[in-house]
């Protein structure tokens, strides 16, 4: 699988409803650090309850 955003060969993929996007190392850092940066991080760790340790 290519990344979603150049020609490199994906390291990471996601797959929702069918449609799976894989993101090379780069674009999934890049990706990752934006997510970091908004309130869109705060907001999933509370949906996932990621910090749950039962």
């Amino acid at each position: 699988m290519k990344c979603h955003y150049c020609d490199r060969e994906a390291a990471y993929a996601a797959e929702k409803e069918g449609i799976r996007v894989g993101l090379c190392e780069n674009h999934f850092r890049e990706r990752l650090e934006e997510l970091a940066e908004s309130d869109d991080l705060a907001a999933l760790r509370e949906r996932i309850d990621i910090d749950r340790t039962e």
